[in-house]
């Protein structure tokens, strides 16, 4: 049983991926990083030694500290985030324990590079309907919380890719997109090792929503419907995608949680007392 001051890896993985989950930081030490090139989902690599550096970044904020077997470099990290009034805990077995419980893992090397201010950076298409959104979702709820996307002309991407240094997403030609007959968001399923049985289900739903099969899942009409919907409220890209999140966040929540409820009407008569 973990400590007051410790979370266990059952208990963060039920967090991971929901709208309201803790920071989770990876302060593994860096040979152990090395050897193991992978990251608990949503999670950023933070250096332990410069602690006081950052800790600012976490103020209001619950933050989960990792390290590779949960012993003195997160739970001396969490202390001191404790100290300055963060509410923080350690991972109860660290990096190793989160892998042992066959928890998903994200492959770090995939990763784009991030800005000065610790932020992955991405770009695609202008008026985002399926892909454009489900992508940016996925991103922000299980690789970086705090990713920019930058929504452009089509004919800008690849100039605005560079100059910025963006990664594209979404468009002819590169890594990040279609192929064969799966979208953007199966290859970020794919690719960073996110293939747990609630996004396998919600990408079904997406893949039929984005390349017009919705016979892959009763659900991808629904999902078209809303989008259009929502594309035809908002005018801003980016205002677009903030009202949005919270629709796939439901998605994933009834992929998660509720396949296996029904509902109807009348509702059940009471049982006879």
């Amino acid at each position: 049983m973990p400590s007051p001051t410790e979370i266990s890896v059952p208990q963060l993985s039920r967090l991971v991926g929901l709208p309201d989950a803790p920071s989770i930081i990876d302060v593994r030490a860096t040979e152990h990083f090395d050897a193991d090139p992978t990251l608990i989902p949503a999670s950023l690599r933070r250096d332990h030694g410069a602690v006081e550096s950052w800790s600012g970044a976490y103020r209001g904020k619950r933050v989960v500290v990792c390290c590779a077997q949960g012993g003195k470099l997160s739970q001396g990290v969490a202390a001191v985030l404790r100290s300055e009034g963060i509410e923080a805990e350690s991972l109860e077995g660290g990096h190793e324990a989160w892998r042992a419980a066959g928890a998903p893992l994200v492959d770090a090397r995939k990763l784009p590079p991030r800005d000065s201010r610790q932020r992955t950076v991405w770009v695609t298409r202008a008026r985002p309907k399926v892909d454009r959104i489900a992508c940016p979702w996925l991103i922000r709820r299980f690789v970086d919380p705090d990713a920019v996307f930058l929504f452009v002309s089509p004919a800008e991407v690849a100039g605005v890719a560079e100059r910025f240094h963006a990664t594209p997403f979404d468009v002819d030609g590169v890594f990040w997109s279609h192929r064969g007959d799966r979208c953007s968001f199966d290859t970020m399923i794919d690719e960073l090792g996110l293939e747990t049985p609630p996004l396998v289900r919600l990408a079904a739903i997406v893949r039929g929503a984005d390349t017009a099969r919705p016979d892959l899942a009763p659900e991808a009409a629904g999902l078209v419907a809303a989008s259009l919907g929502y594309s035809r409220m908002y005018r801003d890209d980016l205002e677009q995608l903030r009202h949005a999140m919270e629709l796939y966040d439901a998605f994933y929540r009834w992929c998660r949680d509720a396949t296996d409820e029904t509902h109807n009407w009348p509702a059940p008569a009471p049982k006879p007392a």
